[in-house]
């Protein structure tokens, strides 16, 4: 099964990778419209209904499709089946850039909303929160399976010569489309959802988790600009039918994950420590009303035991 009807047979131009691409079976671009249709008709719903829903998170899941149907349904997609550097910047974009604008949508919340609770509404929301409550959603939203696959979808697919088995296949480019979409959402869920979780890591792990993708993230694409040998092969004749030298493609590639890839990464670090630091304001503040209307019994009982002292002492 091809992805598209006509292969690029000349050098990629802003133009040509931002037209419309032959796409025999968009897979992609009718799942991102899919999804965009669904959570429009949860957002009218509420909004129909007089209840509250964010416009911000709506932009962000819109904005997140749109991204998502464009990487992989304009000429872009196209290239990516010839040019390596094109082949990263749509994994970056469908693991790192796609993922955060869906999570931070939180459409997991919007569907406990807007799902009508009689008939097929009950049915999805018991589908659901039975998920939820799962040892599977627990176990693939565990740092223990979203870093080790985050990390693969890098380090095995080039370096253990896993890009070439794949791609060799018939659906070989959208099935790894699909991986990388899946292990950035997997990987996101847990760091910036705000939605119900069946595991919810402490703000400390989550700046951890982010911070140690970001280095091995880095140390890949300068490993990948520095390397003076060919990682995937599957690209080299197409790309040389281009009239490109695969080598500095490959190169270009690796640019692409140090620069390009490293920048979501950063803002995502930037949004966790950001909400930690709201966080622990929120808590002291709130601790600070206890006291003023309760009173500190510790330190009470302490003011109480120096009292105590003091009018004890023989010296006075």
């Amino acid at each position: 099964m091809l992805v598209s009807g006509a292969i690029p047979d000349t050098p990629p131009t802003l133009q040509s990778l931002l037209a419309p691409a032959d796409l025999t079976i968009p897979v992609l671009p009718v799942i991102a419209g899919v999804l965009a249709a669904l959570y429009l008709v949860g957002a009218v719903r509420l909004w129909m209904h007089g209840r509250r829903w964010s416009v911000w998170r709506t932009v962000s899941f819109l904005l997140g499709c749109v991204l998502l149907a464009a990487v992989t349904g304009l000429g872009v997609e196209a290239y990516g089946e010839v040019l390596v550097s094109v082949f990263m910047f749509q994994q970056l974009t469908l693991m790192m850039t796609v993922p955060p604008l869906l999570v931070l949508g939180s459409p997991g919340t919007l569907l406990l909303r807007a799902t009508p609770h009689r008939g097929a509404g009950r049915m999805i929301l018991t589908a659901a929160h039975t998920g939820l409550r799962s040892r599977a959603a627990r176990w693939l939203l565990s740092p223990w399976c979203t870093v080790p696959l985050y990390l693969f979808a890098f380090y095995g697919l080039y370096l253990a010569g896993s890009a070439d088995v794949i791609l060799a296949l018939p659906a070989g480019h959208v099935m790894l489309e699909l991986a990388f979409l899946l292990a950035g959402v997997l990987f996101t869920i847990p760091i910036l959802s705000s939605d119900p979780l069946p595991v919810r890591l402490g703000h400390g792990a989550r700046a951890l988790d982010v911070f140690a993708e970001a280095a091995l993230h880095a140390f890949f694409g300068v490993f990948l600009m520095m390397a003076s040998t060919i990682l995937v092969g599957s690209f080299v004749a197409p790309t040389e039918a281009l009239g490109v030298d695969p080598l500095e493609d490959q190169q270009l590639a690796g640019a692409l994950a140090w620069s390009y890839g490293e920048a979501p990464t950063v803002l995502m670090l930037v949004y966790v420590m950001h909400r930690w630091f709201r966080s622990d304001t929120a808590a002291a503040a709130a601790a600070d009303r206890y006291v003023d209307l309760h009173g500190n019994s510790e330190l009470d009982a302490y003011n109480s035991y120096l009292s105590k002292l003091n009018s004890d002492d023989p010296q006075r």
